[in-house]
């Protein structure tokens, strides 16, 4: 009878007083990683796509943004779907957003196709291949003007419930940074258009200090790995990128030395509070 006396004074005493405030939820964490993965052939030259499954799984990444992925693309890569292989072999939802879309080598085979995807361990909510400027690499030395033409990834994935967005894009790769204003430019539109966190991931072919990647640093915060990623045996340039909205903070970014490509992953902490 005491006992149930001193309880109820207590809840009294709470209640007078108010409930103690709620502890605030932890920051979501999320390992974000960027890798041109070279259509599954190592700095060596040789392909194997287990061998480039192995350095991604040894990421421990929750979202992956991939540039040169072969899907049934010719003899290089064997014709395989390695959107497709990758992503079950890491045991990841996937989304391939092709650049190029050609016609099978023989009536009734897949069709051809390059360009870049996402892996996420968080199911993806929503996809899109949208279009920036682009100038054919199938035929570099041709001169036609530059046009749209797809293979930017958007993939919405749940974070504790939140939205994010997350891009994967493969920048030109010529001496000539026309092509690279352009895109980022187109880049700059597509971001921030809805609101809510936003990550770009992305073989950049130029440095963070290229004048024409300048207008990214607006809005996105560079994860500095602090060390380059080209090429991967002794890199000396760093090209590629994990970049994210300024809701996220960055805990950790790094390079991971691995030649399975001939370049190296980069690979982020980001976190971000509800």
């Amino acid at each position: 009878m005491i006992f149930m006396r001193l309880a109820a004074v207590v809840v009294a005493v709470i209640v007078a007083l108010g409930a103690p405030p709620a502890a605030a939820a932890p920051p979501a964490r999320l390992i974000v990683a960027g890798y041109n993965i070279h259509a599954g052939a190592g700095e060596d030259g040789v392909f194997d796509l287990t061998r480039t499954a192995n350095a991604l799984r040894e990421l421990h990444a929750d979202v992956v943004g991939l540039q040169e992925v072969d899907v049934h693309w010719d003899a290089r890569s064997e014709y395989r779907d390695e959107a497709g292989e990758l992503a079950r072999a890491l045991g990841m939802h996937v989304f391939f957003a092709p650049i190029y879309d050609l016609d099978p080598p023989a009536p009734g085979a897949p069709r051809r196709q390059y360009g870049v995807a996402v892996l996420s361990r968080h199911p993806i909510l929503a996809a899109r291949n949208l279009e920036i400027t682009r100038l054919s690499t199938l035929t570099p030395d041709a001169s036609p003007a530059p046009a749209p033409a797809p293979g930017f990834a958007e993939v919405t994935v749940a974070v504790r419930g939140t939205p994010v967005r997350v891009y994967t894009t493969h920048l030109d790769y010529r001496a000539d940074p026309s092509v690279r204003r352009a895109q980022v430019a187109d880049t700059c539109s597509i971001l921030g258009r809805l609101p809510g966190p936003e990550i770009l991931t992305g073989d950049f072919n130029a440095e963070p200090s290229a004048p024409e990647l300048a207008p990214l640093w607006t809005d996105l915060v560079d994860a500095d790995p602090h060390g380059p990623t080209y090429p991967a045996a002794q890199p000396v340039k760093r090209l590629d990128f994990v970049t994210a909205s300024r809701q996220f903070g960055i805990r950790a970014a790094s390079t991971v030395a691995t030649t399975a490509s001939d370049h190296r992953p980069v690979i982020a902490t980001l976190t971000l509070s509800r």
